[in-house]
């Protein structure tokens, strides 16, 4: 103890050696400080032997805090400043709006009493509206679920209104000098679309029986008959055939069914289809799809002749042996007879069909027609050929069939018809074919009175003139012209 109090007494002497003047001049340190201690490093930790107290001694991170507490006030001034500014604008901006708004009624009374309601689809002209500034909500609508099995029923029901179509036709060759007619088979398919109690009348493609020399129908229940071209429209690709009921088996009677024919104008891109017919000869088939498109312009060619047809495209199989076989809805009800398939191998699932409601016209005219011998069939007396729609924009003709020759004593001869003049339609028929006229003309009878529409150039210009012409036998019947 009395060594430690001698140790304490040098270092007292020391300080007061090196502190001479100043409030303490003995230079003694307080004993203890425990605020100090707490704080140590910070601003107080500094003992000031001259006036015997701790000091206030500022470090840099005390300088930094103070100048961090300078700037968040300045912040907190900025925010509340904008914060006040902004409301002041808003109110400013509200008070003129409403100021506006009334300002503009009270100067314009009659604008207050439109209605205007978003989505109502009301006349926001009819005075007697209030007004009513509303947005109306989208209504749930009903969604109908078709069965899974609405395919199988529509085709159990839709197939006794197809046949299956085999047409025969010759084709030369030449062998050796020596000239064969060699037997040639295609198939296609019909509708049934009329039933009487003398004959059955069946729609189908120009193209399947064209040329045939004989043709034969397969029923739904396999039995066959015998039929004959009633009608076609090669412009059209449509061809009516007909049986005779007698030449028909009981069973086949008792399965047929006449087809429902609907509407295809109020058909929908997107909407299911379902294409029957007789696929490469093997009989009937179904094949699945959808409306790919309307109103589609395709350009058919047969061979020899292009003729621009406008068809329902779809992406149901359509092969070889579907055409003139029916393209249906879920309905059940036709909507396209099958015409084409687009073929390149770089395309896959493009098939076309005649719409429904431009066929019905020109079927109800071929089922019309009479079944005549080529000495019965009325006869023109012109050649000529077509003038289609870019011959027309190239040479500025009209549409339609262009006479070359006009045979003397002819027909069209004894009515004044000349070379030169445009054929542009027969009756109500609208003609844009030498074929499509041919066929018409042919079926009716020797001394039949038909209106001719032609067209005559005078002076430059086209003029259009009607004529009654009454037909004559064809002189030559070996003759192709028309």
């Amino acid at each position: 103890m009395a060594e430690f109090d001698q140790q304490y007494r040098n270092q007292d002497d020391n300080r007061e050696n090196n502190h001479l003047t100043g409030p303490n001049p003995t230079g003694k340190v307080p004993e203890y400080n425990f605020w100090a201690e707490q704080i140590q490093g910070g601003a107080y930790s500094n003992y000031n032997p001259r006036t015997n107290t701790w000091e206030y001694r500022p470090t840099a991170t005390d300088h930094t805090a103070a100048n961090n507490n300078i700037k968040k006030q300045k912040k907190g001034r900025r925010a509340w400043k904008f914060v006040l500014k902004s409301l002041s604008f808003g109110v400013i901006a509200a008070i003129c709006f409403i100021a506006f708004n009334q300002l503009f009624y009270y100067l314009n009374p009659e604008a207050e009493k439109n209605n205007l309601v978003l989505g109502s689809g009301k006349d926001i002209g009819d005075n007697s509206l209030s007004v009513n500034y509303k947005i109306e909500v989208t209504q749930r609508g009903s969604v109908t679920v078709k069965p899974g099995s609405i395919i199988s029923d529509v085709s159990k029901n839709t197939k006794p209104s197809i046949v299956s179509i085999t047409s025969m036709t010759s084709a030369s060759s030449d062998w050796f000098g020596q000239e064969f007619n060699q037997p040639m088979e295609s198939s296609g398919s019909g509708i049934i679309v009329g039933k009487d109690e003398g004959e059955l009348l069946i729609a189908t493609n120009n193209h399947v029986v064209a040329g045939a020399e004989e043709i034969t129908v397969t029923f739904i229940d396999g039995k066959q008959a015998k039929a004959e071209i009633k009608g076609t429209d090669a412009n059209a690709d449509l061809a009516v055939i007909t049986v005779d009921i007698s030449t028909m088996e009981e069973s086949s009677l008792n399965e047929i069914k006449v087809a429902k024919l609907g509407n295809s104008d109020e058909t929908k891109v997107g909407e299911m289809s379902i294409a029957i017919g007789n696929a490469l000869g093997y009989g009937q088939s179904v094949t699945v799809g959808y409306i790919s498109a309307k109103d589609r312009e395709v350009e058919v060619s047969d061979g020899y002749d292009s003729n621009k047809m406008v068809l329902l495209q779809t992406d149901a199989a359509i092969n070889p042996g579907n055409s003139g076989g029916a393209l249906l809805n879920t309905y059940g009800e036709v909507i396209g007879i099958n015409t084409v398939k687009y073929a390149s191998y770089e395309v896959e699932g493009m098939g076309y069909a005649i719409p429904i409601s431009k066929a019905i016209p020109i079927i109800n005219e071929l089922m019309s027609r009479e079944v005549l011998k080529e000495s019965e069939q009325g006869y023109l007396g012109i050649t000529g050929g077509d003038v289609t729609e870019d011959v027309s924009i190239a040479l500025n003709i009209p549409i339609g069939v262009y006479i070359n020759e006009v045979t003397q004593n002819g027909a069209a001869h004894q009515a004044g018809l000349l070379k030169g003049d445009v054929i542009t339609r027969v009756n109500e028929i609208e003609v844009t074919s030498i074929t499509q006229l041919k066929d018409y003309v042919n079926s009716r009878k020797v001394g039949t009175e038909v209106q001719i529409t032609y067209m005559r150039i005078v002076d430059g210009v086209y003029e259009e003139t009607v004529v009654a012409v009454t037909l004559k036998a064809n002189p030559y019947l070996t003759d192709t012209n028309e």
